[in-house]
């Protein structure tokens, strides 16, 4: 037996732990203050940095900024290799940036990120010049219904029928240029949070600032706490995964389990609830890891953390660019339930606790399986199963020898005519 397979003394079982409720609600706030439409994201990774500072978990950047925080394991192990996990959530969020300046010195728009022009429409935003800073909102081509009538309510939903105005003295693209605004300017949106007192929570841009603040919240939760944690953690907080990349070029080859945190659509057919955490076991990317996802649910089960399992269909994530990038981790993806996603967005306080105290969970486990102690293995006698004998066992129907039939209906045939 290969020594990364000799028996091993198993870790304590992790502990449920207290989450701050206040806490995450105020690092959520501070996320959503700072604005990060993907490419312009400087800013709140240094926010991010003196974060993990005051935690004191070492992080290490790349050159765009991307974070890679670890937590150390603090269980012995006997073994010279062992594999760690990786939880990624993003940082960057929807925005737009300018395409045109028009000769009414108004702003064309391109979006940045998937999103639906009905939701930037009536936005306030500020353009970020190489200098300076201004506010304006988004309208629709035909903003006045005294000047335009039924009009405005016949324009088609696209971000050619969008433009920004900016709140200065501007009414030609010459003036519009004095002001340093150029092509390629970034817009932010506000975010424009509301916390209310019953638990909701009310913002654009809660994907995935809520799932970095609950992410934040469980590793202070863990580093505080001083639980054993049986292998390292890499807490992953990517910059473009709105716009596809994300985490396709920063995950080690030390790791073998990738969980994703992100938002989980809340809409007929769906099966996310912002009363808990909502598990998926498929999405766009395909299936996600079977022993992994299993072993989330059982956590949430064994630890009364209501759980919900869903499938997404038009969904992309952090997990599922790191398979694309051809990383040979298994995968899992962990959500707060959110209504309208990529708008007005709605989750509930109660789902992000529920979100912060299941990754901690998770933090305290260890690896999914045995085998995955190793990068490679030699034989399939130590590799994984998900069916059982019994599983795989057919039960057919016997159909009848068509040879007996038949020579049963020449026994039955009569000998000579009939008599009347």
């Amino acid at each position: 037996m290969s020594e990364a397979l000799q028996p091993q003394a198993q870790p304590p079982q992790p502990r449920l732990l207290p989450v701050d409720a206040t806490q995450l609600i105020a690092t959520l706030l501070e996320l959503l203050a700072i604005p990060s439409p993907a490419g312009l994201t400087d800013e709140i990774v240094h926010y991010m940095g003196a974060r993990l500072d005051a935690l004191g978990i070492p992080y290490e950047l790349t050159r765009r900024g991307t974070i890679r925080a670890t937590v150390r394991r603090t269980l012995p192990e006997r073994r010279r290799n062992s594999p760690s996990c990786a939880i990624v959530a993003h940082l960057d969020t929807l925005g737009a940036m300018v395409r045109e300046v028009k000769a009414s010195g108004r702003l064309a728009l391109a979006p940045i990120g998937t999103w639906s022009s009905r939701w930037a429409e009536g936005g306030r935003v500020t353009v970020f010049t190489e200098q300076a800073r201004y506010r304006g909102s988004v309208l629709p081509l035909l903003a006045s219904g005294h000047v335009y009538n039924e009009a405005i309510d016949s324009q088609p939903i696209s971000w050619d029928q969008l433009e920004l105005r900016v709140d200065e003295r501007v009414a030609s693209a010459e003036d519009v240029a004095r002001l340093g605004i150029q092509v390629g300017d970034f817009v932010a949106f506000d975010a424009q949070p509301e916390v209310l007192d019953n638990g909701y929570i009310v913002s654009r841009f809660l994907d995935d600032k809520a799932g970095v603040a609950a992410l934040l919240c469980a590793l202070e939760t863990v580093v505080k706490s001083g639980v054993p944690v049986p292998m390292d953690c890499h807490a992953v907080f990517t910059l473009t995964e709105e716009v596809g990349s994300g985490a396709r070029a920063v995950i080690e080859d030390d790791v073998s389990e990738v969980i994703g945190v992100d938002v989980g659509p809340i809409a007929a057919g769906q099966g996310s609830d912002d009363q808990g955490v909502t598990i998926p076991l498929m999405d766009s990317a395909g299936p996600h890891d079977y022993h992994l996802t299993r072993r989330l649910l059982a956590l949430c089960a064994q630890h009364g953390i209501p759980s919900h399992r869903d499938v997404f269909r038009f969904y992309h994530s952090d997990a599922g660019a790191a398979v694309s990038a051809g990383a040979d981790v298994r995968t899992a993806l962990l959500c707060f339930g959110t209504d309208a996603t990529h708008g007005y967005e709605r989750t509930h306080l109660s789902s992000l606790v529920h979100l912060a105290q299941l990754l901690a969970l998770y933090i305290q486990s260890g690896p999914t399986l045995r085998e995955d102690r190793q990068r490679r293995l030699e034989s399939v006698q130590d590799f994984s199963r998900q069916l059982d004998a019994g599983q795989l066992a057919r039960s057919d129907t016997a159909l009848p020898d068509p040879g007996e039939l038949l020579a049963r209906g020449e026994l039955d045939e009569p000998d000579g005519p009939q008599q009347a």
